[in-house]
């Protein structure tokens, strides 16, 4: 591995959080439903870091709408905006039902993508899994951004380094570059991890899906997340690797991706929206000092 795995966190305004976890991607969820918190770049950073602040893959505002229930906004360790997260939501879904912000079984999300369905799978007042609709995938080059005089890149050669690599690119609210492989060790994929997120090809960089196909029914997948690296689970990843291995003749529409925090099922509908559905989880609640920025210090509830 080349970092830890940790759990996923949840704030609201008054800096009072709760640690969650989808399939052990994490993310920090302030609630900014009635006051934006404070936060610039420089602070996205702190709390993100894993031995300065609290540590997650990105940050999540709870926000109002006028389109949806809620509004998500996603943002990377590096401080910048990044876009869909489906286990996010997972995480925000569970939160707000245990929170008994919404009594129902579906919910309806704004984020930079669009309005995202939810849906909670709940057994004796508990909510067991969460299905997040990722919409449809677009596999324009347009759409990714990707540079290149073709409508699309599937199946193409990528040059990196000494080595050419056939993948297959496309956008599911972020932009994914999909890459079947037979075998990847820890050293190739820290290194070509970075290597593809910054190729030239993507000016706005992109997230890499490290995947090799067991049968036509199951992959396996190491997710690199542009501004955040290797993950241990990434639901728009997942849903990416199931459009593209489907597309390209490679699995069913119905699969079962093997990440290294546990298993998600991803579905290509027969209105082709990409469906994913996997467990989220609660770890603890807490509260940050009044001096987290000097010092990036928590007491625990």
């Amino acid at each position: 591995m080349c970092s830890p795995f940790w759990g996923a966190v949840i704030y609201n305004a008054s800096m009072e959080f709760y640690k969650y976890q989808s399939l052990g991607n994490d993310y920090i969820l302030f609630d900014a439903l009635r006051q934006p918190p404070p936060l610039a770049p420089e602070d996205i950073r702190t709390l993100c870091d894993r031995r300065l602040g609290i540590g997650a893959d990105g940050i999540i505002l709870i926000q109002p709408s006028t389109r949806a229930s809620f509004r998500m906004t996603n943002y990377n360790p590096d401080g910048s905006e990044a876009g869909l997260s489906g286990n996010g939501l997972r995480c925000l879904a569970k939160h707000l039902y245990d929170m008994g912000s919404i009594t129902g079984k579906e919910m309806a999300v704004e984020t930079h993508a669009g309005v995202r369905t939810v849906k909670l799978q709940i057994s004796l007042g508990a909510v067991h899994g969460v299905e997040v609709n990722m919409g449809k995938p677009d596999f324009r080059r347009s759409s990714i951004p990707m540079t290149g005089e073709e409508d699309e890149a599937v199946e193409i050669a990528i040059d990196v380094k000494d080595v050419s690599l056939k993948a297959t690119c496309l956008s599911v609210g972020t932009p994914h570059c999909v890459l079947f492989l037979e075998s990847l060790d820890d050293s190739q994929f820290c290194e070509l991890g970075p290597m593809m997120e910054h190729h030239p090809l993507f000016p706005l960089r992109v997230n890499v899906e490290f995947a090799r196909v067991l049968d036509m029914s199951e992959i396996s997948l190491r997710s690199w997340e542009r501004g955040v690296g290797e993950t241990a689970s990434s639901a728009a990843g997942a849903a990416a690797v199931v459009a593209a291995a489907a597309r390209t003749g490679r699995c069913k529409r119905l699969a079962q991706v093997l990440l290294p925090g546990g298993l998600m099922e991803v579905e290509l509908s027969a209105e082709g929206e990409l469906l994913t559905r996997a467990p989220a989880r609660r770890v603890f609640r807490g509260k940050l000092d009044d001096d987290w920025r000097e010092r990036g210090r928590i007491i625990v509830a």
